[in-house]
């Protein structure tokens, strides 16, 4: 993991300072480049583990509000990525879904 250590010395983490969930995430992102094999399944799959992720951390744990809205945010850009792999019907609906929000939050 040369690399990543790398890149993890660069923003000052160590690969022991990460969350078993940020491990597992950097573990399948190594596993697809090391397969050369970076198809819209493959991302999809990954996607969708990262949602799954953010979506535990939410449920099983208490948060500062400062912190819980940025894993909603979090969890609601993985929602538009989806929804963007998946069809551009959807990604329309999510984007569209995503700006009423963003509009009612603001009024």
């Amino acid at each position: 993991m040369g690399v990543i250590e790398q890149i993890l010395t660069k923003v000052g983490l160590k690969y022991e300072d990460l969350t078993t969930a940020e491990r597992e995430t950097l573990i399948q992102w190594t596993q697809v480049l090391q397969s050369n094999q970076l198809t819209i399944p493959n991302v999809k799959t990954f996607v969708h583990s990262l949602r799954d992720s953010v979506e535990q951390e939410l449920a099983n744990t208490n948060f500062n509000s400062k912190q819980d809205i940025f894993l909603k945010a979090r969890l609601r850009n993985l929602m538009l990525i989806e929804a963007f792999l998946s069809s551009p019907e959807q990604a329309q609906q999510a984007l569209d879904r995503a700006i009423a929000g963003l509009v009612s939050v603001k009024k």
